[in-house]
């Protein structure tokens, strides 16, 4: 495992409960602000293995990027049950609900 996939590990990990996150910044914070398809691998790949908040990363448009029928129900209801709301169309209002990635 390299070290830039160790400190998005981390990185994910540590989205605070409540909180959404882009793709984007999460490979910013990580420092490869050009990384965001990097971070949609590391997610298929450890999601499961290390049991990371996958749901609370989303795209920089503020929306949920999973297809209806391909995880887009589970994401929007894990959303929620953490006080997240989550318009019809799977977008969120970063204005409230997006973390900064500070630690």
């Amino acid at each position: 495992m390299t070290e830039f996939t160790l400190r998005l590990l981390n990185i994910i990990r540590n989205i605070p409960y409540g909180k959404v996150v882009t793709y984007g910044r999460v490979a910013d914070i990580a420092g490869n602000p050009r990384a965001a398809r990097q971070v949609v691998w590391v997610l298929k790949i450890y999601s499961d293995k290390y049991e990371l908040p996958w749901y609370r990363i989303i795209n920089s448009k503020g929306r949920i990027s999973l297809k209806e029928g391909q995880g887009f129900e589970l994401q929007k209801a894990l959303l929620e049950e953490e006080g997240i709301i989550v318009e019809d169309d799977g977008s969120i209002n970063l204005r409230r609900y997006l973390w900064s990635g500070v630690f």
